[in-house]
């Protein structure tokens, strides 16, 4: 019997997936807890506009990410910070003063766990961090830390 699962299913596989499943096991186990449907024409037409409509927006969700990371690319942040007399930073710019800078100066709102830095940034200077956008998509912004 084919069905498309409606949930994970361990040993089965995963959900809006379809497979071929015996009699029993879909009438016995599957079918009752609401883990699957019997794959009917209709079901199935219906699978396929999910998915056609999952990578429609996958791919736009891509296309807004490739264009952020191009535009994120050019920009020079400047991130402001207070530092004692030797020019030591007082505590560490962190990832969330970073993107903060970055939501003032393009005005897109970026998750600060998606920004790396390579090491903790202590003193005025100019520094990289990464910011992961998309899977795949990752731009590198050039800060300055200034007073």
């Amino acid at each position: 019997m084919k069905v498309i699962l409606l949930s994970d299913v361990k040993g089965t596989g995963k959900k809006g997936e379809m497979h071929e499943v015996s009699d029993g096991y879909a009438r016995n186990f599957l079918l009752p807890r609401k883990l699957a449907q019997p794959a009917t024409t209709q079901a199935v037409g219906e699978m396929k506009a999910k998915q056609e409509s999952k990578a429609y927006h996958d791919e736009m969700d891509r296309k807004a990410a490739q264009e952020l990371a191009d535009q994120l690319s050019k920009l020079k942040i400047q991130v402001h910070a207070k530092a004692g007399s030797a020019g030591r930073l007082f505590g560490a710019v962190t990832t969330k003063e970073i993107a903060e800078a970055i939501s003032a100066q393009i005005g897109t709102e970026i998750d600060k766990k998606k920004i790396s830095i390579g090491s903790d940034i202590k003193a005025y200077g100019d520094y990289e961090a990464a910011v992961k956008l998309y899977a795949g998509i990752s731009a590198k912004v050039q800060l300055t830390v200034c007073e």
